[in-house]
């Protein structure tokens, strides 16, 4: 039976860099205006021709990719780019060239870095492969090859293939935002001499780049360690520059530098974010010294009130006994005893009273306390949440639910579509992951895994049950507290789509993490 492919509708929409920032070469003017970018579904076995137009950053710049796919080892990409310039054309900071494969959900994959060599004008060429299937390629200029997030200098961007064979390309509007981190836009961030692209290798120069990233990150401060092994790295490829050593012992130093340095900063913006809340705790035990200090005041305060009435007590005494000595005393001694007995009884009554209402203010005081402690921590927790996202985003797609927000893992993170066992790479990808949800406890976390309906139903219930005990064991190893945490494996119940097409079962074949907020005890008691 011939192959029909289903094809994707995807148009990624960039905010592109405005003319400000790019005031070194000012010839290349492009606004944050949206741009559209075809996605294409390949064909299983077949041989793709795509071209590549520059945009407004470079409009002469010329490419094409040849794209073929061969079923789960992945999606072959064979690039060449002719007439690339140097990346520092485009901004002092930027060092590389590196091509990035989009899928229609946002998932990005850092196909790798395109390499040139001299001063002149040169052909690039890159052979690589991705798990997508359905995706949008460009080239983007970046600080080092190792980033994450594509930045917002797009070169080039694929147009729809000329003669797509069996494949009929559509495209439809998806927004999209590359890298806004500050360090493209801080004024203080160095920028990298001409003479440096001329003379220095490149990998070297994304070396330096990963470093002062880290450092930009506060490495310095949450991450000391990472950031000297990743300085201590980078000393090392200079060397290794300075003694002229040969060209391939520079890179091997460089990259590991480069791999250094972006661990740091990966590290240096989780730690930051457990420091925050460690802080936040510590104001709030402050708090609650400051309130028992004033509790022991209070206690003082009845304490010398019982001194008096005891002192009136013995007067009282002292007064009965005078009243013994004459009957004429006697009577006057008992109008005074009478008299002083309600004076006590008063006092008596003022001290409970005050009693009484001191505890009423210090319980008033304390529940203020508190009240104000739970809307010291929901702000906190709120001001968190974009950076908590934003970080999230790095390892799924992010969306908003009815109950919270939600983490669509890719179906890549399993060894195959029927095994509940984690590809070595995604297990490491879901340590830091892992750390990130230990130092973010105020959310209660749900995963929820699903499959496509080939297989039976209990099969199915088992594998999706071993899947989401699996991401519970890794993340509970990792600090992540078993209360907050309830693992459901779904079998192939509540489909996104049809369940009788490939891309329709690899659709469904999904993980979802929901992070629902956990109320505080006043938010608590309130309701």
């Amino acid at each position: 039976m011939p192959y029909r492919p289903i094809l994707a509708r995807l148009a990624v929409m960039f905010l592109l860099v405005s003319l400000a920032a790019l005031n070194a070469v000012p010839t290349f003017a492009q606004n944050d205006v949206p741009r559209r970018t075809t996605a294409v579904t390949y064909p299983l076995d077949e041989s793709v021709l795509v071209k590549f137009r520059g945009t407004t950053l470079l409009p002469r710049l010329k490419g094409e990719a040849k794209v073929k796919r061969a079923g789960r080892r992945g999606t072959r990409v064979e690039l060449a780019i002719d007439n690339l310039p140097r990346a520092n054309e485009l901004g002092g900071i930027y060092t590389t060239f590196v091509l990035w494969a989009i899928s229609p959900d946002g998932r990005v994959d850092n196909l790798g870095e395109i390499k040139r060599g001299g001063s002149a004008f040169i052909a690039s060429k890159l052979d690589v492969t991705t798990p997508l299937q359905t995706f949008a390629l460009i080239v983007t200029a970046e600080p080092h090859f190792l980033m994450k997030v594509p930045s917002r200098m797009v070169v080039l961007e694929n147009l729809p293939p000329e003669r797509p064979g069996k494949s009929q390309v559509e495209t439809v509007n998806v927004q999209y935002i590359g890298n806004s981190s500050d360090y493209f836009r801080d004024p203080r961030v160095p920028e990298i001499a001409s003479t440096d692209y001329r003379e220095i290798p490149v990998s070297l120069l994304g070396a330096r780049q990963a470093v002062n990233l880290a450092r930009f990150a506060g490495g310095q401060q949450d991450a000391p360690e990472e950031l000297q092994q990743a300085e201590d790295d980078l000393l090392a490829a200079e060397k290794a520059y300075k003694f002229n050593q040969p060209t391939a012992e520079i890179d091997v130093l460089a990259r590991k530098a480069t791999s250094s340095g972006a661990r740091a900063e990966e590290m240096a913006l989780a730690r930051r974010s457990a420091r925050l809340r460690r802080e936040d705790i510590q104001r709030r035990d402050e708090a609650l010294r400051s309130a028992e200090k004033t509790a022991q005041s209070a206690q003082q305060d009845i304490e010398e009130l019982r001194t008096s009435l005891d002192k009136e007590q013995r007067a009282r005494e002292l007064a009965e006994r005078d009243a013994a000595a004459a009957n004429e005393q006697l009577r006057e001694q008992r109008i005074e005893v009478a008299r002083l007995r309600d004076e006590l009884q008063t006092v008596r009554a003022e001290g409970e009273a005050a009693k009484i209402n001191l505890a009423r203010i210090e319980g008033a005081k304390h529940a203020e306390d508190e009240r104000r402690d739970a809307e010291a921590r929901e702000q906190q927790r709120r001001a968190n949440e974009a950076t908590f996202k934003q970080t999230l985003a790095k390892y799924g797609t992010l969306k908003d639910t009815s109950k919270g927000f939600q983490l669509l893992l890719p179906e890549s993170i399993w060894s195959g579509p029927r095994a509940a066992t984690l590809v070595s790479a995604a297990a490491a990808k879901l340590e830091p992951l892992a750390a990130l949800l230990a130092s973010n406890p105020d959310y209660q976390i749900l995963i929820e895994t699903y499959t496509d309906s080939k297989g039976d139903e209990v099969s199915l219930q088992q594998l999706t049950q071993e899947r989401a005990r699996q991401l519970s064991d890794q993340f509970q190893a990792a600090g992540v507290d078993a209360s907050r945490m309830q693992a459901n494996g779904m079998g192939a119940a509540n489909p996104l789509t049809t369940n009788a097409t490939l891309n329709g079962r690899a659709r469904n074949r999904r993980t979802e993490i929901t992070f629902t907020v956990i109320p505080t005890r006043s938010a608590t008691a309130n309701q």
